[in-house]
């Protein structure tokens, strides 16, 4: 089987970003704690069936369009969906069933440019008690985890989240690599990738929030179950992580820029080092985790990813194609055939994908990005089902 994965990493993918160029902005670690709590872990057994060899994809239809610049994606309870702007720094609720869009209001304190402005945003676990919604972004001085409550009883369309209450600062920004995808993870726990801002000495630095996957409370603050007790680095030596998703065993995923050669696909484990700079792709070389497969930075630029019918689907940005990644079901990190690509240039670029249930998908465009040529109707969140 290693021979056959070997054989799965792919010689196709994506650049070295969104853009060139880098910014200074280290920052340090929380020293702050909290109680004790264990991290995630793959299921040990039973093993789980296999998807088939080939996938298909089809696009069931167009939720909404005429988004600008769309960057995040959360589903809220009930199935209607939020969605982030990154240069407007505004966050929409977009109905789930007729695809009627209502501004909720802009984040302040976003200050967009290049790579940066409003990124990831995801939900509370316990949004039904609590109504918090939580954005990473950018500001003048760094990257930022905040949350704020949404008043849904709120008349007035526009002025319906709260004051954001930061929860994480610190995070070094740049022109290019910023991260920038958050999600709560199976146990709860916040978790966001972040870039190295073109800095690649932050990505081994464990000092530096830059170049990481975090794992924090809710609250952001470290958790005793993270590598570090009194740290929020969940992994390191990454160049800029924007996808993060988990499979049925509860294992962690997350897509990563490469620079000139390999984009990559890693499987997450606690205080991993994932190799930027020393290592780019498979490298084989002892201390570095190799990822489960990688693109020829022509074919991906992968950015967000999700899990559904036992595959990773990866949404490529330069690529302007999804990517299905066929898990094997038994938690080892091994694929079962090599990754199919669909939708290849249809659509244009392809910033988000996120699970909806069962078969489907929800996959956003990013063609408003500065990056791509948009087109009538651009951007715009697809329907999509997949096997």
């Amino acid at each position: 089987m290693a021979a056959l994965a070997a054989g799965l990493l792919l010689t196709a993918g994506c650049s070295s970003g969104d853009g060139s160029g880098s910014a200074p902005g280290v920052g340090d670690l929380p020293s702050r704690s909290a109680p004790a709590a264990s991290g995630p872990s793959a299921s040990p057994s039973p093993s789980v069936a296999a998807p088939p060899a080939k996938g298909s994809v089809k696009v069931v239809s167009t939720l909404t369009d005429g988004l600008a610049s769309p960057w995040g994606l959360a589903e809220l309870p009930g199935g209607d969906l939020l969605v982030s702007s990154r240069d407007k720094g505004t966050i929409t609720r977009i109905d789930g069933k007729s695809g009627k869009k209502t501004l909720l209001g802009a984040v302040p304190g976003v200050s967009p440019g290049g790579e940066g402005g409003l990124l990831g945003i995801a939900v509370s676990p316990t949004y039904g008690s609590d109504h918090l919604v939580y954005a990473y972004f950018t500001t003048a001085s760094d990257n930022r985890i905040a949350r704020m409550q949404y008043d849904e009883n709120g008349t007035t369309p526009g002025r319906l989240l709260g004051a954001p209450d930061t929860i994480l600062r610190g995070i070094p920004k740049g022109s290019i690599h910023n991260g920038g995808r958050i999600a709560f993870g199976p146990d709860h726990m916040l978790y966001a990738g972040t870039g190295d801002t073109g800095d690649d000495r932050l990505a081994q630095d464990k000092k530096s929030l830059g170049g990481k996957i975090l794992r924090m409370t809710p609250d952001g603050q470290p958790l005793h179950g993270n590598p570090a007790a009194d740290s929020v680095v969940y992994s390191y030596g990454h160049r800029n992580v924007q996808g993060l998703a988990w499979d049925e065993r509860k294992q962690l995923w997350a897509s990563e820029f490469g620079q000139d050669t390999w984009d990559e696909l890693n499987r997450i484990v606690p205080g991993g080092n994932y190799g930027w700079p020393e290592v780019e792709g498979k490298a084989g070389k002892k201390g570095f985790i190799d990822p489960v497969a990688q693109w020829k930075t022509s074919e991906a630029s992968p950015s967000g990813i999700a899990f559904a019918e036992g595959s990773i689907w990866m949404a490529a940005l330069r690529g302007k194609r999804l990517w299905r990644i066929p898990l094997s079901g038994r938690g080892d990190g091994e694929l079962v055939a090599a990754p199919q690509a669909f939708l290849k240039g249809t659509y244009g670029r392809l910033r988000t994908v996120l699970a909806a249930g069962g078969n489907k998908l929800w996959l956003v465009t990013s063609n408003t990005d500065t990056r791509g040529t948009p087109k009538p109707g651009d951007d715009r969140i697809l329907v999509l089902a997949v096997r």
